[in-house]
């Protein structure tokens, strides 16, 4: 009788913990409407300091977006946190003008677990302790939801040095220029790591239609280093690489081992079975098939592309 009934139990279990990961996507998603309505932007990435450099370059080697802690580089989530009920922790990690390592208080802010950034199936350890992403040792919160940044993928840089490819199966536009491939500093989607060196992205930017465009999806921090939801690097990820990848996917080797192959894991995953759920820029809510086509994958998450998308 046990044998018969547990598979039942577990089934609705699922389906109730789906339902509230769903529920989480779309009260990320209509605080991102709300921040927008003040700010006719959605939140950005990155820091305000250096916007023409990257990777700890510039005159305090500060660079946007990328790495490290040691400058006021917050992910879009940290900035959303006043529109999440959560201003105290705005507040006491001084967001968006601080340092991600300024004191002990900024340092408890990105240490800090939340129920909002975090799937019920998502059986990932909320916590962690390494240099993994942050360039720096310190506990920081990870997260289950990361902005989607397009589809474009390949190299990496901005500014002092030219935008430099790296080696990936998953290469987007297989035939463009290194800029266009450069998902990291240069998305097609809505948010990216230093996206802040854009300026601001108005729902009118997204011209594909906010109902066909890929805004927030799930990710398991089991598989993938970047994950801290304070810091932007770990706080997106990328629709060039297919879902699961490095799960139920098999992970290419190029030489980074597990978790920090960054370049085939900077991607979304998820625990539910048969595919994972993304927040659309409207605020609804799709759940993805983990068997979908990837140019139609792709196709969703760029803002801008106009691509005609299969009715799958």
């Amino acid at each position: 009788m046990v044998g018969l009934l547990l598979p039942a139990v577990q089934k609705v279990r699922e389906a109730a913990a789906q339902m509230a990961c769903s529920n989480n996507l779309k009260q990320l998603a209509l605080p991102c409407r709300n921040y927008h309505d003040v700010n006719n932007s959605l939140p950005r990435n990155g820091s305000e300091l250096n916007l023409l450099d990257s990777h700890n370059r510039g005159p305090q080697g500060q660079g946007t977006g990328c790495c490290g802690i040691g400058a006021p580089r917050w992910s879009w989530l940290a900035r959303l946190l006043p529109y999440l009920e959560q201003d105290h922790l705005y507040q006491l990690g001084g967001i968006p003008t601080n340092r991600l390592n300024q004191n002990a208080n900024s340092l408890a802010v990105i240490g800090t677990d939340l129920k909002a950034f975090t799937c019920p199936s998502d059986d990932s350890p909320r916590l962690r302790t390494d240099a993994a992403d942050i360039g720096s040792a310190a506990t920081v919160g990870v997260t289950s939801y990361k902005g989607v940044s397009g589809a474009n993928w390949g190299a990496d840089f901005y500014g002092v040095t030219a935008d430099v490819s790296f080696s990936t199966p998953y290469r987007n536009p297989v035939s463009g220029t290194a800029r266009q491939q450069n998902g990291l500093e240069w998305g097609d989607g809505i948010f990216w790591r230093a996206d802040i060196r854009s300026g601001k992205m108005p729902f009118a930017s997204i011209s594909d239609g906010l109902s066909n465009t890929f805004m927030i999806g799930e990710d398991l921090s089991a598989f993938i280093q970047w994950n801290a939801w304070a810091y932007p690097n770990g706080a997106v990820g990328t629709c060039a690489i297919p879902p699961y990848t490095g799960d139920t996917i098999g992970d290419p080797n190029l030489g980074i081992a597990g978790k920090g192959n960054w370049p085939t894991r900077y991607s979304f995953r998820s625990r539910h079975a048969g595919g994972l759920q993304f927040a659309m820029g409207d605020g609804s809510v799709r759940f993805v098939s983990d068997s979908i086509a990837l140019q139609t994958y792709r196709a969703l998450a760029t803002r801008a592309g106009g691509e005609v998308i299969s009715n799958q």
